[in-house]
C-alpha cells in the first residue's frame, strides 16, 4: 500500500525521523501562579516556549528555555483592565496578541506585536470598534487565521434583524495591514437558522456554515455552505442535499492544497435516533461545484470495537468529532471521542441531552463561538457530576470520500466534577499520529502514547522516560509546538506547571 503522509495540523514542515527515545521535561512550579489562573500556550519562538498567564487583571508572558527553565516573566502592563478575550498568533520570531475590551458603550478590538521574549515591539493598534449601546455582552469580535498564518481576519455578527445576520469582516495580511473590509448580509429565513463555523483559507476566502432545525434540541435538518472571496462583498450559498440525513455535529474544514471545503457531521436516518454514520460533502471552490455528497454507514465490526458499554446500535451515540486532518492527495482523517456525563440521582446524559438550542437567542452582536454541543460545555463544576471520555475512533477516507480504513483506540476515563485530566492530546509527526492520554495500569495512572500509522495500524509505545507520579497531566489542553514536541499543562502540588513531551 502506498504510504500516506499526513498534512500538518499546524503549519510545520514535517520530516521523517527514526524512532527516538521519548522523554518529558517539566517546568518548576511558579509560586506566583494560583491554581485557578488562566493560561494559553502561545508556542515556540526562537527556540523558547512562551506561555501566557492571567490572574484577575494581571497578565504575564512567561519565557521557558529548551529545558523548561523559566528565563523571564514579563508583565503586560499595557493591557487595559477587564479585557474580555485575548488571542495569540505566533510566527518564527514574533507574535501578535489580539484582544478586546469595553470602554463605556464602545467595544474595541486591539492588536499588539511582541518579540520572542514577550516584549512589545510597537504600541498597540486599533483594529476595529463598535458602538454597542446598552447591550450587555462580554465580547463581540472573533479572530481566525489561515493555516499558513498569512491571512488574519476579525469579524462580528449582528443579529438584531431576525430575518438576516450582518457579518462584518476585516481581512489583514501577516503584518496586520488591512486587505479588505466587508459587510455582508446572510439571510436567516427560518426561525431556527444559525451560523455554526467560520474557516479562512490561505487565499483569504471565507467559508461559513449555516444550519437549521425544526425546533430547539433537535437535529440539523438543513445546512448551507456560505462562501465569500477575499476581495469582494458577494456571498455564495450552496444548500447541502442531506438525503433524509439528520445532522448534529457539523463541521467545515479547509483543504488548501486542493482548494476544497469539506463539510462533515455525524448523522441519523431518523430524528434524535441512533448515530448511523458520517455525512460527507466536498466542494471545489475553483469551479464552484460539488465533488461528492453522501453518507457512510458504520459497519457492525466498527460498532463492536467502538461501543464500550453501549449496545451495537447505539455504539456512536456518545461520540463527538475532535480532529479533521487533510491529506495531500485530497483524502482526510477524522478522530472522534466518546464523551458523556452522569449526575448522581439521574440517568447518564447522552448526545440528545446536549442539544444546545439556538446559541444566539438574544438579538444584537454576538461573538462567534463553537455552536457544537459538547457534554462538557453545558455543565460547569457541579457537585456529583462525573465526566467520562472513552474510546477514540479514527477513520481514514480517500479523495473520493470512500472509507479506506478505520480503527479504535480503546480507553476508559472518568473524573468527578472535573474534566481536566481526561480526553487526549494529538501530535502529528508526519509519519504517525500520536494520541496522548492518561490511562490506568495496575491502579496507577500512566501517561500513555498510542500511535496510528498511515495504514491504520495502532501501536502502544513504551512508557515515557522521566515520568514523575507527582504530576497530573491535562492532555486535552496540550498544544503541539514543534515537529515532535508538545506542551502539556499539568498539576503539581496545587500549582499549574508545564511539561514538554518529546517523541
Amino acid at each position: 500500500m502506498k504510504k500516506v503522509i499526513f498534512l500538518a495540523i499546524i503549519p510545520f514542515v514535517f520530516f521523517y525521523f527514526s524512532s527516538t527515545a521519548q522523554r518529558i521535561i517539566y517546568s518548576e512550579p511558579d509560586r506566583d501562579d494560583a491554581r485557578l489562573f488562566s493560561y494559553d500556550i502561545i508556542g515556540k519562538i526562537n527556540g523558547n516556549t512562551l506561555i501566557y498567564k492571567n490572574y484577575r487583571d494581571l497578565h504575564f508572558i512567561s519565557l521557558y528555555d529548551a529545558n523548561m527553565k523559566l528565563i523571564e516573566k514579563n508583565k503586560m502592563s499595557y493591557l487595559p483592565e477587564r479585557i474580555s478575550t485575548i488571542e495569540f498568533i505566533n510566527y518564527s520570531d514574533y507574535f501578535f496578541i489580539i484582544y478586546q475590551y469595553q470602554l463605556k458603550n464602545t467595544m474595541y478590538c486591539m492588536a499588539a506585536q511582541l518579540n520572542g521574549k514577550g516584549k512589545l515591539l510597537n504600541d498597540p493598534i486599533q483594529l476595529d470598534s463598535t458602538d454597542i449601546g446598552n447591550l450587555k455582552v462580554n465580547n463581540i469580535y472573533s479572530v481566525i487565521h489561515s493555516d499558513d498564518k498569512q491571512k488574519i481576519m476579525i469579524f462580528k455578527i449582528n443579529s438584531r434583524n431576525d430575518k438576516e445576520n450582518i457579518v462584518t469582516t476585516v481581512l489583514f495580511d501577516q503584518s496586520l495591514n488591512i486587505i479588505h473590509k466587508s459587510r455582508v448580509l446572510i439571510p436567516m429565513q427560518e426561525k431556527n437558522n444559525f451560523l455554526t463555523e467560520f474557516q479562512l483559507d490561505n487565499d483569504g476566502d471565507l467559508a461559513i456554515l449555516k444550519a437549521s432545525r425544526a425546533s430547539q434540541n433537535d437535529n440539523i435538518s438543513k445546512a448551507t455552505l456560505v462562501t465569500k472571496a477575499a476581495l469582494t462583498d458577494e456571498v455564495r450559498s450552496t444548500d447541502l442535499k442531506l438525503m433524509n440525513a439528520y445532522l448534529d455535529d457539523i463541521r467545515v474544514k479547509v483543504d488548501n492544497v486542493n482548494k476544497h471545503y469539506l463539510v462533515t457531521s455525524f448523522f441519523s436516518k431518523q430524528r434524535k435516533n441512533n448515530i448511523d454514520g458520517l455525512y460527507l460533502f466536498l466542494w471545489d471552490k475553483q469551479t464552484n461545484k460539488e465533488i461528492y455528497n453522501g453518507t457512510v454507514n458504520f459497519s457492525d465490526e466498527l460498532r463492536a470495537e467502538a461501543r464500550g458499554e453501549n449496545s451495537l446500535k447505539s455504539a456512536f451515540n456518545d461520540f463527538f468529532l475532535r480532529n479533521i486532518i487533510m491529506k495531500n492527495e485530497g483524502g482526510f482523517i477524522i478522530s472522534s471521542e466518546a464523551n458523556y456525563t452522569s449526575t448522581r440521582g439521574s440517568n447518564v446524559m447522552n448526545r440528545w441531552d446536549y442539544m444546545y438550542g439556538n446559541p444566539y437567542m438574544s438579538y444584537g452582536y454576538y461573538p462567534y463561538g463553537s455552536a457544537f454541543y459538547s457534554p462538557y460545555s453545558r455543565y460547569g463544576t457541579v457537585n456529583q457530576t462525573r465526566y467520562s471520555a472513552d474510546n477514540i475512533a479514527v477513520l481514514s477516507f480517500d479523495e473520493k470520500g470512500k472509507l479506506e480504513w478505520s480503527n479504535v483506540i480503546q480507553k476508559s476515563q472518568f473524573d468527578d466534577n472535573n474534566d481536566n485530566y481526561i480526553g487526549y492530546g494529538l501530535i502529528n509527526t508526519g509519519d504517525q499520529l500520536h494520541y496522548l492520554f492518561n490511562a490506568q495500569d495496575r491502579r496507577q495512572t500512566i501517561f500513555s502514547d498510542h500511535t496510528i500509522s498511515p495504514e491504520g495500524q495502532i501501536a502502544n509505545n513504551l512508557p515515557f522516560k522521566n515520568l514523575d507520579k507527582s504530576y497530573e497531566f491535562m492532555p486535552r489542553r496540550a498544544k503541539q509546538i514543534g515537529a515532535r514536541q508538545i506542551i502539556v499543562p499539568c498539576l503539581f502540588r496545587n500549582y499549574i506547571c508545564f511539561a514538554k513531551v518529546e517523541l
